[in-house]
Formats: C-alpha cells, sequence, structure tokens
C-alpha cells in the first residue's frame, strides 16, 4: 500500500480517501491497519518544536544527519517568506543541487519584528549565520526598518524617496554605514547583519512588473 501511494505521488489527505474506499471494495483485506504512511515524518519530529503556532527545527544538525546530507552553513542560504496566512523558513541550496529543506512554518501570523525574531531564535540563526534571501518587506524587517510611508528606504543606501527633485538625475546615493534606532527611518535593532542579505533579483522584476501591469489598467 505505501509503495502504491508513492508512486501515484498522492498528498496525505488524498491518501487517506484512497485507503478506506480501496478497503470499502475489498481490494484489501479486512485486516489490513491504514496507518503505516501517515507516520513517514515520525523519525524526524525529534528535530522540531511547537510554540503556540509555529513550528521550528531546534536541532538543523540532526535534520540533516537523518536525512543523511552534510551540513555546511556557506552552502545553504536561508528562504523567509509568508502568504495571508502562513510564515515559511526554508533552506535553499546554493545552486539547487540538493533539493530543500523546510525548517519553520507557522499558521496565522503576520511578518513582524517580534515573529521574526521568535522564528531566528528557534532555528538558532546566530549559530549557522546563514546568508538571507527574502523579498523585501521582511529584509525592511529582519533589518529593523520602517516599512511604510519612509523617507529613506532603501537598506544599502541613503535614496531620499522625498528628494523628488533628484530622482532619475542623482545615480549615486551614499551608503548607508550603520542601521541605529532613530536615524533613517530604522526602528529596531537589526536581527541580521546585512552582508547576509541577499536580494531575490526574479522577485523584484516580478514585483516590479506587477505594478507596472497594474499602472497600466488604471490609466
Amino acid at each position: 500500500m505505501n509503495d502504491l501511494l508513492r508512486d501515484l505521488e498522492l498528498l496525505k489527505v488524498k491518501a487517506k480517501l484512497l485507503a478506506p474506499r480501496m478497503k470499502q471494495c475489498e481490494y484489501l483485506d479486512e485486516g489490513m491497519k491504514i496507518t503505516l504512511y501517515r507516520y513517514r515524518q515520525k523519525n524526524l519530529e525529534e528535530f522540531f518544536t511547537m510554540e503556540g503556532a509555529l513550528v521550528a527545527c531546534k536541532d538543523v544538525d540532526g535534520l540533516f544527519t537523518a536525512l543523511n546530507k552534510s551540513h555546511c552553513s556557506d552552502e545553504w542560504r536561508l528562504f523567509i517568506d509568508s502568504s495571508k496566512f502562513n510564515l515559511n523558513a526554508v533552506l535553499l541550496h546554493n545552486g539547487n543541487v540538493l533539493p530543500s529543506i523546510p525548517i519553520a512554518h507557522a499558521f496565522g501570523i503576520k511578518e513582524s519584528d517580534d515573529n521574526m525574531k521568535q522564528l531566528l531564535q528557534y532555528i538558532k540563526y546566530d549559530t549557522y549565520k546563514w546568508n538571507i534571501c527574502a523579498d523585501l518587506k521582511v529584509i525592511a524587517i529582519l533589518l529593523g526598518l520602517q516599512l511604510g510611508y519612509t523617507e529613506f528606504p532603501c537598506f544599502l543606501c541613503e535614496w531620499d524617496s522625498k528628494d523628488k527633485a533628484c530622482h532619475y538625475v542623482k545615480r549615486i546615493w551614499p551608503a548607508i554605514k550603520i542601521l541605529e534606532p532613530g536615524h533613517k527611518n530604522v526602528k529596531h535593532h537589526s536581527l541580521v547583519e546585512s552582508s547576509r542579505i541577499l536580494l531575490p533579483l526574479l522577485h523584484i522584476k516580478l514585483g516590479l512588473m506587477k505594478n507596472f501591469v497594474k499602472a497600466m489598467y488604471g490609466s
């Protein structure tokens, strides 16, 4: 039964539906118990902890060992993103030779400074210091920047959003040297080093194109 479910590549919900139906149609013996495939993650549960709505990996090295993989933090990057309902953290292999490994998931919480701090603490980010790949909103939260209505929205330079006379004219802006709360739209202390941030260029290009299409439709 496990081999059949794997070959059909069924999701867990679909597998739970197929097994009882096959039993009803007498394709399976009455004494057969359909339980084993529901616990395929059992040997990995010991590496995770749950705190409220957050489930996070408390032992990344142990998780890699259980997956028969060696862990070198320089070979992996941490991707953090969220939808309307979920906040996820996944380790992506540089070059995408190895599959991605989810290490944190939360349902019903938003992207905020406190939630990000809690997530990084549970996965022991200070120990591994992965490079981080995320959208600009998550990057702003990780670096303690104000999210909206900002005069200095860039974490790389002191680009002045209100200096419209220099827009499209001034190409080089001075680089930001420190992120100190209370200055240049910085609200909180940075949770990660700015040198560890990787900008997802494709993500940014798709976002710009989406806004461009919206502007065309509005006009």
